[in-house]
């Protein structure tokens, strides 16, 4: 995988950027504007169902949620996308010779400006619940460039992977649902027991990765705190593995994409 060629490449990595989001709100009324009502939306809902549990332990607990929500709907949304990135551009990959790791990388790029587009709704709920933020809330920056990051990197191998093994197309909606349960959006780590059989899932939720990122977005907005180096490195270790294996999986397999798309 030659990356020096980028800046030759750019003018059409922009492209597929603009063509991927151009595809998802195709002939959509309200365009963009479902990037902001589905997360606020959902939030609602979520609110309406979870908070009466909740509430006693999180405060703020919609600001809460939709920090969860954010980080995880855009890499729920830029990992199945990149997904069938190759696949779905059999025919351009056949024809002209184009940068195959721009295909899945366009697609967590089109999801990351849905991402930045969500963001508006985040802030209305902090305006509409009255939450206090500081100037930390400048720090949010991180845990949304680490997402991205990880998210590219995980989006190379499944885009890699997926075209020998298509039944990921099937299987990777399973895995995302156990993600989702496995990352504290609508619920406190500290509910988690520590001990027993309880206590590995309590293990498995604090390493997941996306679990960082989300608890470090609160942190900066609702914390209002500056993260920690500790909070930095378990943010960034997960981000470097990923784009190590996803950049080493796609170059070792894509001289093989032609012939099995």
């Amino acid at each position: 995988m030659n990356f020096t060629g980028l800046k030759k490449y750019m003018p059409l990595l922009k492209e597929l950027i603009r063509r991927d989001v151009k595809i998802k709100y195709r002939r959509s009324f309200l365009g963009f504007l479902w990037s902001v009502l589905n997360p606020l939306g959902m939030m609602v809902i979520m609110t309406i169902v979870f908070s009466n549990v909740f509430r006693s332990d999180i405060k703020n607990f919609p600001v809460y949620l939709m920090c969860g929500q954010l980080i995880f709907n855009f890499f729920n949304e830029a990992t199945s996308m990149s997904l069938s990135s190759i696949i779905g551009n059999a025919g351009l990959i056949s024809k002209v010779y184009v940068p195959k790791y721009f295909f899945p990388v366009s697609r967590v790029c089109s999801s990351f400006v849905n991402l930045l587009t969500s963001f508006v709704a985040l802030v209305i709920v902090i305006v509409v619940t009255r939450t206090p933020i500081s100037w930390t809330v400048i720090f949010a920056v991180f845990p949304v460039i680490y997402v991205l990051l990880f998210s590219i990197g995980v989006g190379m191998f499944l885009s890699a992977i997926t075209v020998s093994f298509r039944d990921m197309i099937h299987l990777y909606g399973v895995v995302l649902t156990a993600v989702m349960y496995l990352t504290p959006i609508f619920y406190p780590i500290t509910m988690l027991p520590t001990e027993g059989t309880l206590g590995k899932v309590a293990m498995i939720v604090k390493g997941n990765p996306i679990t960082n990122f989300v608890e470090m977005l609160r942190t900066t907005v609702l914390g209002q705190e500056i993260p920690s180096l500790w909070q930095h490195v378990k943010c960034l270790t997960p981000c470097v593995l990923a784009l190590i294996i996803g950049a080493y999986v796609f170059k070792k397999l894509q001289d093989d994409f032609i012939l099995k798309l």
